[in-house]
This record gives structure tokens, sequence and C-alpha cells, in this order.
């Protein structure tokens, strides 16, 4: 497929509102190009977009169609994002136009080979990897572009059309599309087996991963990943575990639950020691990557670590809510159990240390966790209770289906008994509704408790369904704290 955006043209989004689609767009906005889209809805998303200068449609019916071409956008080219099924009746009526019809990976492949680019890849950390290593560009005067999967707060958005040399991409895995992507280079946070809807197994995950590498001008990885370390040749490794060996590393010198202190090394020579406002071991590998892939285009280590003080996690990454009659909510996407692990250890290091990023330091911690797919559910289910199995109190969403038919046996029931096979004395609860789900919370909650709602789903609504004047605060609370 030709794939080519050198002039300005009309280009339409189909699921415009969509977290990779809305970064697209905003980009393609921001240089010339006539854009339009559609959604289910008018989202906060798309509401922006439309302020940016976009032809916005609330449904996805064939009528937008004559609409554009009332509008003289008769022959746009079409964007779908795998999302987008094939009875779609808006994608089925741009066919029978004969319209051009893209992937987004197909777009993002074209911005690629626009101009020098970082593409960052993995099973898990690659949004916030990708927004450190955006916002480090940024601090340093670099003005990057950047297609996220996530806000980078620096610019408040999850798309930015910069003046700067560098491109920077999040490239997702979760189809194979990313095997597009020729950027100069390429990193990988980790590998496991995710999107078993997608890959038959972990070796099909290996292949699919191995022609994005090869397809990169270079590549960066992270040593201490097995899968990593073992199946790939990278042109340079960092870890967070030894100096020797590696070209990047950042031994951790205090694991707090509001910062991290490391020691910093560059071809085994110590240069320094750093602290990052982001706690938890996986955000130290996730800023050495970020900082490893600028220091490798040619960024200067003293303009990256003046303003590592400045960094923050990306929108929906340890994200706070707010206050709820003292509870402190946090979102956080968090749908793999490797990531809910890592998430809860983080959470509890704040409990335990007394130190917190949050307004101030929890007391408990009450995890919120909603399935996402009912395929991934299944294939983890053991894995997903062991994650969850060290907290006091989980309370489970229904699982969100992402589009996936049920499948027989699988539910949040079936899990949260695979829960107490592990911890059999452990409070688990399950919610049969996401109203429910708020009850439950403000039931078996206390002041002072961290509120942590985990998944990529609409668990993320749970802040805004607890209302204070809908109960009155529980101020019984049964449970002791133990992780």
């Amino acid at each position: 497929m030709s794939r080519s955006l050198d002039s300005p043209s009309s280009v339409h989004f189909i699921g415009a509102g969509g977290i990779g689609m809305s970064a697209l767009a905003r980009i393609l906005l921001s240089r010339g190009h006539r854009v339009s889209g559609s959604d289910r809805r008018m989202s906060p998303a798309m509401e922006a977009l439309q302020s940016l200068g976009m032809v916005a449609f609330a449904s996805q019916t064939a009528d937008n169609f004559d609409e554009l071409k009332r509008r003289g956008l008769a022959t746009p080219l079409v964007v779908i994002s795998s999302a987008i099924p094939d009875n779609n009746p808006e994608l089925a009526a741009a066919r029978q136009l004969q319209l051009t019809v893209w992937h987004r990976s197909d777009l993002l492949a074209a911005l690629i080979d626009q101009q020098p680019s970082i593409a960052v890849a993995g099973s898990h950390g690659k949004t916030t990897t990708s927004t450190v290593v955006t916002s480090l560009l940024h601090s340093a005067g670099e003005d990057p572009t950047a297609v996220i999967g996530g806000i980078v707060p620096c610019y408040g958005s999850n798309g930015h059309a910069g003046s700067g040399r560098l491109l920077v991409a999040e490239a997702d895995e979760s189809d194979g599309s990313l095997v597009k992507f020729n950027a100069t280079l390429g990193v990988i946070t980790n590998l496991e087996l995710d999107h078993t809807d997608h890959y038959r197994d972990l070796d099909d995950l290996i292949t699919t991963m191995r022609r994005f590498a090869a397809g990169c001008g270079r590549l960066l990885a992270n040593q201490d990943d097995p899968i990593l370390s073992e199946h790939f040749q990278a042109d340079a490794w960092w870890s967070v575990q030894r100096s020797d060996n590696v070209d990047f590393a950042a031994l951790p010198v205090a694991l707090e639950g509001d910062h991290t202190v490391a020691d910093l090394y560059e071809q085994a020579e110590y240069v320094g020691r750093i602290t990052l406002p982001l706690p938890g071991l996986h955000n130290l590998s996730n800023a050495l990557g970020a900082l490893a892939a600028c220091r490798l285009e040619g960024i200067p280590l003293e303009r990256l670590v003046n303003h590592l003080h400045e960094l923050k996690s990306p929108g929906r990454r340890f994200d706070y809510r707010g206050d709820w009659q003292g509870r402190l909510v946090v979102d956080d996407y968090a749908h793999h159990p490797s990531e809910v692990a890592a998430t809860l250890a983080m959470a509890a290091l704040m409990v335990s240390s007394g130190r917190s990023p949050l307004p101030r330091s929890p007391k408990r911690l009450l995890a919120v966790f909603q399935p996402h797919r009912y395929s991934r559910t299944q294939e983890f289910q053991n894995e997903f209770a062991m994650a969850l199995s060290n907290v006091d109190i989980v309370v489970l969403a229904p699982v969100f289906s992402a589009g996936e038919a049920p499948i027989p046996g699988v539910s949040s029931e079936a899990l949260a008994s695979c829960i107490q096979q592990h911890s059999a004395d452990q409070t688990v609860l399950v919610a049969n509704t996401m109203d429910e789900l708020a009850d439950l919370v403000r039931e078996h909650s206390c002041a002072d408790d961290l509120v942590l709602a985990m998944g990529a789903g609409d668990v993320n609504s749970l802040w805004s369904r607890l209302s204070p004047n809908a109960l009155q605060e529980q101020t019984s609370c049964q449970s002791t704290l133990t992780a």
C-alpha cells in the first residue's frame, strides 16, 4: 500500500474520539489537513477536535458522507481502527463509494515515514515510556511531534504536532499492525503474552515483535526482560538490575512511596545520582528506557537529567481523581496481571512508607478491579487471582467485554472464587452493575483509604459515581490492611 501525506488532503476518521484516533486527527488538523470524524456520541475528545476545526458527527451512518459532499469534502481518505467492525454502516458506505480506507496504523506509518522517529513498543509500560520520552524532549527544547495512547501532561493532549526534528509514537502490538512502522529508533519495554484474541501463543507475539524490530533503524531494549534478552539482538540495552554489559543502567538506591532515587550509568561508567518523582521499580525502568532513547538520539545528558523532577505520569496511570469523603480515589489503566501486580505493589509502598504523591498518605488500600475482555480473563484468571490475593479488600466490577461475546464460565464471580482459593480469609466482593460497584465502595471503605480503580474499561467512571449526596459516609470498617 502506498502511504503518503505529503500535501494537505481531506481525511475522515470513523471513531475519531478514540484515544489513538483523536491523536492522529489532532496532528492532521495542526498540519493543515481538512479533517472530519464521527463517533457514537459527542464525547469531550470529539468536542475538543471540533473546536480545532474538525467537522464532527455524533453518529456513524452513511448520511455522513452526503453531508461531507455538501461541504465539498466528497472523497476523503477514510481512517478506521481495529475497533470498527466490518458491518459498521459508515464503513460499509465508504467502501460502496469506493473511498480509500486506511487502518490507523497506515496513517501513523505515513507520519513516521515523514521524519526521524522513536517508536515505543512492549506489552507493558509503553504509554508511560513514550510519554516520558516526549516530556524529556519537550523540556530539552526539542518540541517533538507525539502520538501517544494517553494524555501527555506537558501538552495536556495525546497528540501534538511539534516543530522539532523527532516524532515519538506509541506502537501498539494488540493487533500486530506495528510491523508497518519503520522507525529510526525502536524501543521495546518488555514482552509477555497478552491479546490472546489476536496472538495464538507467545511465539506468535515474539515473531511479530521481531518484524517490528527488523523494520527499525536501531533497536533499544530492556535487558531485564528474559524474553527480550533471549530472543532479540538489540543495538543498545538498559537495565535497573545491573550496570555491566549494558549501555544504560539506573540502580535503585531508595524506592519510596513518592519518589525513586537511583545511580545512573552509561557504558558501565557512573554518571550521577538521579531522583524521579515516579514511584515504583517499573517506573524507574520506563524512565530509564526513555532517557536512553533520548541519549541515543543525541540529546546531551545534562539537558535531560535537569528536568527529571518535572516528570508526570500520563493520564489513567495512577491518576488521582479526587477526595471523596476522605477517600483518595485513583484511576489506573492496569488490565494485565503483571500491570495489576506492579500497580498494587506501588500503592502498598505508599501505605507502608507513609510517603505518597497524593495529597496525603493513605492508611489502607481498597482495590477495585474490572476484568477487561473475556478472552484475557479466561487466559489469565489464576494470574489475576494471585496478583489480587495480597489486598485485604477487593471489589470486582463486571467483565468489560470490549465487544467480545461472553465465554461460559468466565465471569467476575469465577475470578472471585479463584482469588479466595489463594487467600481464603480475603474479603472479595462482586458487583453486578457499575452502580452497585460504587455502592460497595461506599459501604466498605473508610476515610484515609486509597481506593484504587484498575482496568481498561469504564471503571474510570467510579469517581463520578461516588456522589457525596448519594449515601451518608460509611464509618464502619471491619478489616485491617496488611498489604
